[in-house]
């Protein structure tokens, strides 16, 4: 594997947990939103990912990076709350809150904010390879 393919790779994992880190924000920017209904309700949202093997199978590589599928709305029952005095309240008195767990999503950014930094720290390597590589051929 060239050294060169350890950017592709590093870099497509980046953008992979960028994007989980958004989803996840918008996610705690969301978690105290209340709706009159269950459909106008925010629903917490997870990044999907996926190994990139379309381009490992063209490039005849070994080596894969990481893209992202898609975002999808997390299954878990939003919340129901009885709250006839509340101005969003429907007519049965009830107000309903996103599925969103701060301690998961909190979870969660400590987790894509470390594999980012993991793969800087790994892409700053490579780059220290490369450098010392030059710096041989100087002689």
């Amino acid at each position: 594997m060239s050294l060169f393919k350890v950017f592709d790779i590093s870099g497509s994992a980046m953008s992979a947990q960028s994007v989980r880190l958004n989803t996840t924000a918008s996610n705690l920017a969301n978690v105290d939103s209340v709706s009159s209904s269950l459909n106008e309700t925010y629903r917490a949202r997870k990044a999907v990912f996926a190994a990139d093997l379309d381009q490992a199978l063209s490039d005849r590589q070994q080596s894969v990076g990481v893209k992202v599928t898609g975002i999808v709305e997390t299954d878990t029952p939003l919340q129901k709350e009885f709250r006839p005095d509340h101005p969003m309240a429907d007519q049965d008195g009830f107000i309903y809150k996103p599925n969103v767990n701060v301690v998961e999503e909190m979870t969660d950014m400590l987790s894509a904010s470390r594999n980012y930094q993991t793969n800087v720290q790994v892409a700053d390597a490579a780059k220290q390879m490369l450098q010392q590589t030059l710096r041989l051929g100087k002689g």
